[in-house]
């Protein structure tokens, strides 16, 4: 999509890829598919198990039924209702657990060990990285070179698959990841050259509630992107904002970090082509209309 009006509030050409308004509603469910479709025959009548804040889960569940493979999904338990009742409703059995005091990827371990399943996480897993990259691949190929990418960031399967779908097809675009502020892990961790690992950020884009990179993440991030970028809180609630006023759009926090960080974070953007990745708008209404109204 585009917009004159972010055109004009930045200077530049905007052209926004709407994950909003994907199946599940994410570009989770890209990489999702991807790594459920690849495994083998018996791989997938075994099953298969994922840990989620609820992108992912929901992907993992909708990926899982179109394949015929039984699925359990690791959710914490504060996880927005709306995705809890969709990764539900789409087939899954949902383990729930409390994301400030019990590890997600023990447990997930755990049921895999026990029941045979295969662990699919949300975002340290090649195929996952490889099919969350063409959302890139299809907004390159369809508006043609981009200057400059950005995409949000939380474990940085997204930022890792963009970056390469991005040097593949237009090896001069600046790829910029963005974070929110209370959970700079990959800020730190791109700017000191090792993984910093931190508590789990108290935010409102609950999709970027993640402690660290992952081996994997971490080393296509510190090879490929150009920075990593942070905004506050506030700035999401301003997208969100500017995207259900000016585009029509209904996006969770998560989503709004590109736009946010492309709108805020300082990167010379005048007169050059820009893409922004919307991730994503799986948001409970209740929530979204109460930061709309009264902000953080």
């Amino acid at each position: 999509m585009r917009s004159r009006t972010a055109d004009a509030l930045l200077g530049a050409e905007l052209w926004f890829k709407c994950e909003n308004l994907q199946r599940t509603g994410s570009f989770k469910f890209r990489g999702a598919f991807n790594a459920v479709a690849r495994l083998g025959a018996a791989e997938q009548r075994a099953g298969v198990v994922a840990f989620s804040s609820g992108n992912h889960a929901q992907a993992m569940a909708l990926a899982a039924r179109l394949l015929a493979v039984p699925v359990t999904i690791v959710m914490p338990h504060d996880a927005p209702a709306i995705k809890l009742a969709a990764t539900r409703g789409y087939g899954a059995e949902v383990v729930v657990y409390d994301r400030f005091t019990e590890d997600r990827e023990a447990i997930g371990r755990r049921l895999a060990e026990e029941r045979g399943l295969t662990m699919i996480p949300p975002f340290d897993h090649p195929d996952v990285i490889a099919g969350q990259g063409t959302a890139t691949k299809e907004l390159i190929e369809e508006v043609g070179p981009l200057d400059a990418l950005f995409v949000c960031m939380g474990g940085g399967g997204l930022a890792s698959g963009s970056a390469l779908a991005a040097r593949a097809l237009a090896p001069a675009c600046r790829v910029y990841a963005v974070e929110p502020e209370a959970g700079d892990d990959g800020q730190r961790s791109f700017r000191t050259g090792a993984i910093v690992q931190i508590a789990t950020p108290a935010t409102i884009a609950d999709g970027a509630q993640t402690q660290r990179l992952s081996d994997r993440t971490f080393a296509i991030v510190r090879r490929e992107l150009a920075d990593v970028l942070t905004v506050s809180d506030a700035q999401l609630v301003e997208a969100m904002r500017f995207f259900a006023e000016r585009m029509k759009l209904v996006v969770e926090p998560t989503g709004c970090l590109a736009f946010a960080g492309a709108r805020h974070a300082g990167v010379p953007l005048r007169g050059l082509r820009i893409g922004v990745i919307i991730s994503g708008g799986n948001v409970d209404l209740t929530r979204y209309a109460a930061l709309l109204r009264d902000g953080v």
